[in-house]
């Protein structure tokens, strides 16, 4: 059975299904630091630094998840709010996300998404 929660009769997903050295484990929402795609694989980063494979695209994954706690930057990640410590002015009109901990890629937000992002952080 799929674990979800409920927010305005809208399910979402509690917890992700991932394989990991022939086991497979669950990783809860609220542990996800990000969604990343690498090498066109769509990867979970938990707060405890750990990495997972997971078998959705980072569209499907946006569907799975509260709005008010994950937001798209752009095609390559998507954020849960408690990730972000900050968030400085970059080149060319886009945003870059300093995230509470390390992370190998810089997060950048995209000019056409830069004005929904600083609305999503105020208004979440």
């Amino acid at each position: 059975m799929e674990h979800v929660a409920a927010v305005n009769d809208i399910a979402f997903k509690r917890s992700f299904l991932v394989y990991k050295r022939n086991k497979y484990i669950t990783v809860p929402t609220e542990n996800i630091f990000l969604f990343y795609v690498r090498y066109e694989s769509t990867m979970i980063v938990s707060f405890d630094r750990r990495e997972y494979p997971v078998n959705y695209s980072l569209e499907q994954i946006r569907h799975f998840l509260p709005r008010e706690q994950f937001f798209r930057l752009n095609r390559q990640c998507l954020i849960n709010f408690n990730a972000i410590k900050e968030v400085e002015r970059y080149f060319t009109r886009r945003l870059l996300v300093v995230p509470v901990m390390g992370f190998t890629h810089q997060l950048l937000v995209s000019r056409e998404k830069a004005g929904s992002f600083l609305s999503w952080l105020e208004n979440r």
